[in-house]
């Protein structure tokens, strides 16, 4: 089977309305010589109908149920038979020339295991956009945040993050990854389900010594929350669960314990916040991931003996202090400020 260079994957779960939206323009504005795949999670809103009629350009598979966004890329790409993999949300529209820098930088740098694009927002397109912003990092407690974004602040695009730069991870809602790399980690942990499953597939990546950078040569706008909005409990329990497992997976065990320790003050006072602020679905679904968790503590404990993580000190975007403190207690809600 021939090898293509570049797959532009995007993995679909009733996304309809967002496939007719934004396909016509990547399809558009993607060169001729990459391929562009949907992978369907068992759709019921006829997408793959849609496709057919539509653009028949664009390849598909179809799976028997909806996997996640993790194991439903996992299953997928299996499939698919290229040296990169560029995994995009349904729900991103891209201007011209949005993919050549993403190539041009893997090309040339061998040691770079992902790459991906400037994250604007789709609604004002002069803002980051939540997802990852200029590129993601993480805080000593395990806390993700973004160039561009941090916790609910994003803040205005006026080029001062346009230098090309190693970070910690890459969203999920526009990735690229070397195809060799996917596979030799094992591809994201489909226990995951989705969310955070990017942060810590590119934290095994850098364990092995490669580098995740973010090009801001290469530009994406993203509406975000398409398939599970911002406010739904289970986005919420996924969040949460999914960010102890990162924790228990990847934090090598001196450091483990006190972290984990650590998170439970400070999401137990999360969670009374949100039962002050009448958010009792929230509340349950925090207490619902952390029982989940400690069910699965040790089937996560057992995939770390499998890693060997390093110290997160030795790796490219690790914050040795806490986001928390300095974006509530100091008022640091800009990059320029933490990073000063």
């Amino acid at each position: 089977m021939d090898t293509t260079k570049t797959a532009v994957v995007i993995l679909n779960w009733n996304g309809k309305t967002f496939l007719e939206k934004f396909l016509p323009t990547l399809v558009k504005n993607t060169p001729s010589e990459a391929e562009i795949w949907v992978i369907d999670n068992n759709s019921t809103d006829n997408s793959l109908d849609l496709l057919k009629q539509n653009f028949q350009t664009v390849k598909t598979i179809k799976l028997d149920k909806n996997y996640g966004f993790a194991g439903g890329y996992n299953k997928g790409l299996e499939q698919i038979n290229a040296k990169y993999f560029l995994l995009l949300n349904s729900d991103i529209e891209v201007p011209e020339n949005w993919l050549n820098p993403l190539v041009e930088m893997m090309d040339n740098n061998p040691n770079i295991a992902v790459c991906g694009p400037k994250l604007l927002s789709y609604e004002q397109k002069n803002h980051f956009e939540y997802a990852g912003a200029a590129g993601g990092f993480i805080d000593r407690f395990g806390y993700p945040f973004c160039k561009g974004r941090i916790f609910d602040t994003c803040e205005e695009d006026k080029g001062q993050y346009n230098q090309a730069s190693d970070c910690f991870w890459i969203s999920g809602a526009a990735l690229m990854i070397r195809s060799e790399i996917f596979n030799k980690v094992g591809g994201f942990d489909d226990d995951f389900f989705a969310h955070q499953e990017e942060i810590d597939l590119c934290w095994r990546i850098q364990n092995l010594g490669y580098r995740v950078i973010c090009e801001p040569k290469s530009f994406v706008y993203h509406v975000g929350g398409g398939t599970l909005p911002k406010s739904n409990p289970f986005k919420t329990y996924l969040n949460f669960r999914n960010n102890l497992y990162l924790i228990q997976k990847n934090m090598p065990k001196y450091k483990r314990h006190r972290v984990l320790l650590s998170r439970f003050a400070l999401d137990h006072i999360a969670a009374w916040r949100m039962i002050l602020q009448g958010n009792f679905k929230d509340y349950f679904a925090v207490v619902k991931a952390y029982l989940h968790f400690c069910f699965n503590i040790r089937k996560m404990g057992k995939k770390r003996k499998l890693i060997k993580p390093k110290s997160p000190k030795y790796l490219t975007g690790y914050y040795p202090k806490s986001i928390v403190v300095d974006y509530y207690l100091r008022g640091k809600k800009t990059w320029e400020r933490v990073n000063g």
